[in-house]
């Protein structure tokens, strides 16, 4: 089985998957709901919510006869964590090369 991580990344590298957790930030939805913006049915849309669900960034729950997503945050927190990582490696890169344009500069006056 895929480590949490695994799946988290997995379930955003679809745009449509994306979408979903961006409208679930104002809310709970149904699946009808959380159709409606795409060009497909509710079927996909559930398949979709079934990927989110086992990475961990959906919760859903039954309320009457509507069945709800909700957007669990923490298991963005554990990839954006992951991210956070590289930061300092980037900020680094980043210096190196203002250094090095800075001397390129200075050596072309």
């Amino acid at each position: 089985m895929a480590d949490r991580l695994s799946l988290v990344f997995g379930a955003l590298a679809d745009p449509t998957r994306r979408a979903i957790l961006h409208r679930l930030k104002k809310g709970d939805a149904t699946v009808a709901e959380l159709a409606a913006p795409f060009n497909m049915s509710q079927p996909a849309v559930s398949k979709h919510l079934k990927v989110l669900e086992a990475a961990g960034l959906i919760s859903r729950t039954r309320q009457a006869t509507a069945r709800l997503s909700h957007l669990e945050a923490t298991g963005l927190q554990e990839a954006t964590g992951w991210l956070v990582t590289y930061r300092e490696y980037w900020e680094q890169s980043h210096a190196r090369l203002d250094t090095l344009l800075l001397e390129l500069q200075e050596e072309g006056d």
